[in-house]
């Protein structure tokens, strides 16, 4: 564990914020090679605000007043640890709008409220899908941040005509802890407004939209420097929680496929070039950026968070499970029995989930689960299914036979997971580290502030102290898988 004494100087903080919870970690980088160590400070619940309208609808907002102050909460008990830096990642798209002094507008919206239903369709009203996918390489989602402005255009939200700037989250965060405004590319990536190809805003298409360009800040590049916090360096990681798992999985070559499992599923490739030829366009692969230079070819699937809704209404209705148990639920179910396609919409909002897979399974003429280990089975099945679909799509449009499958996020402590997968995707699974994420930040500040080469050595420490399990397709069941996929389709 990071001790003051023995490692300052070479210990740096990464606060990493996910949909469920928030957490300020110190990663400390021994000298002469050694894996990195990892200790928690401060783990925290995000929790999103509900809040009623004057015209009785509402409104679902991330209350980013509390994350801010979790975070620095969790900084200020790593200072003793005398920090190299500290970096901040989350998830992708949502943003927050800042007046000309630079005070925040209002909370940002949450990318799952209602308000977005038909976002996407406003946002192709105004460019056709081609051109889109052609000038950005971003996957098609109702909540990307071009979306959501033609929402809150829409709207006729009035915090439109007072925004000066437009700050995605991590972004913000380092600017309220006195960092530069600025705007780090893996996240920028992700609001379907930057060019791929030059990784910098695009200014022709911002313009078509008809947004002011001065709202969309300086560009750079993760591993830069911003700024100081309490007298420490606060470095950009690769902002956008995924591109830090990416990051932070120790992958050995460029036919391993990288699986970042938690709220949501990314199953893709780190290539060098994004992909925008029709090929790409028509499986819907998007092309975010990584780090160094890098691009993440991946496509998005629902992820652990319909399990994670099943679970809330379960414990609503008094009966409480923790993931251990759904697991252990889920082995006993009868294997493949009701399927669903993971990625149906109606499954992106808050709801009664296990209603809603019920519903799906009678639409679709499937064995109707009734009881919550049916569920459980169902659902796990179905994303490995989900993941079997994304895998083939990126394998087409990038001409990579894939070898294996890194299995990173907190979905690889999920063992039925990881077996359904490698099952359903018929190759192996290497499940952990889980913590990639935030060993990815820490990975790219220790390569800002000089504690490690470059990646491919913070990898190879990585490699060397995380706790991987292998888990091998059982070809006797390669032909039920098979069918299964198309039933799930």
């Amino acid at each position: 564990m990071p001790d003051a004494r023995t490692n300052a100087g070479r210990t740096v903080l990464a606060v990493d914020l996910g949909a469920e919870s928030g957490r300020v970690a110190a990663v400390t980088w021994p000298a002469g090679g050694a894996p990195p160590e990892t200790r928690e400070l401060h783990r925290f619940a995000n929790e999103p605000v509900r809040v009623r309208r004057p015209d009785g609808a509402s409104t679902l907002h991330w209350d980013v007043l509390r994350l801010w102050h979790e975070t620095e909460r969790g900084l200020r008990r790593g200072l003793e640890l005398e920090p190299a830096s500290l970096g901040v990642d989350t998830w992708a798209v949502d943003y927050g709008l800042l007046d000309g002094r630079g005070r925040l507008l209002g909370n940002p919206v949450h990318y799952r409220d209602e308000r977005h239903d038909r976002a996407l369709e406003r946002l192709l009203a105004r460019v056709p899908a081609d051109d889109l996918y052609a000038t950005t390489g971003i996957q098609f989602l109702p909540f990307n941040t071009a979306a959501q402005l033609e929402a809150q255009r829409h709207a006729g939200d009035a915090e439109l005509e007072h925004a000066r700037t437009l700050l995605t989250i991590p972004d913000l965060l380092h600017v309220w802890l006195g960092g530069r405004v600025a705007a780090e590319v893996t996240n920028a990536s992700t609001t379907q407004l930057l060019d791929p190809r030059t990784r910098a805003w695009h200014d022709g298409l911002i313009a078509r939209l008809a947004w002011p360009r001065s709202w969309f800040p300086d560009l750079v590049e993760a591993g830069t420097q911003l700024g100081d916090w309490e007298g420490t360096p606060i470095v950009a990681s690769a902002t956008h929680d995924t591109a830090s798992a990416v990051a932070g999985t120790p992958l050995a070559g460029a036919d391993e496929a990288y699986l970042s499992c938690g709220t949501w599923s990314l199953v893709g490739l780190e290539t060098r070039a994004p992909r925008l030829d029709a090929d790409a366009r028509a499986a819907n692969v998007t092309n975010e950026l990584g780090a160094f230079g890098t691009v993440r070819l991946l496509k998005n699937v629902m992820g652990l968070w319909v399990l994670q809704r099943c679970r809330a209404v379960w414990h609503a209705q008094g009966r409480s499970y923790d993931y251990d148990d759904l697991t252990r639920l889920a082995a006993h179910a009868a294997p493949l029995r009701s399927l669903i396609p993971i990625d149906d919409p109606r499954l992106l909002p808050s709801g009664d989930h296990p209603e809603r897979i019920r519903e799906l399974c009678r639409e679709r003429g499937e064995p109707v689960p009734e009881t919550d280990a049916q569920v459980a089975r169902c659902v796990l099945e179905s994303l490995a299914l989900g993941h079997r679909r994304a895998l083939h799509a990126i394998e087409r449009v990038s001409g990579v036979r894939v070898s294996a499958i890194r299995m990173v996020g907190g979905g690889a402590q999920n063992q039925a997971l990881a077996s359904f997968t490698a099952n359903a995707c018929a190759l192996p699974v290497l499940a952990g580290p889980v913590e990639a994420t935030v060993l990815g930040n820490a990975a790219i500040q220790a390569v800002a502030v000089g504690l490690v080469d470059d990646l491919a050595d913070a990898r190879r420490r990585i490699a060397s102290g995380a706790d991987v399990h292998r888990y091998d397709p059982d070809p006797r069941h390669a032909a039920a898988w098979d069918a299964a996929a198309t039933r799930a389709a």
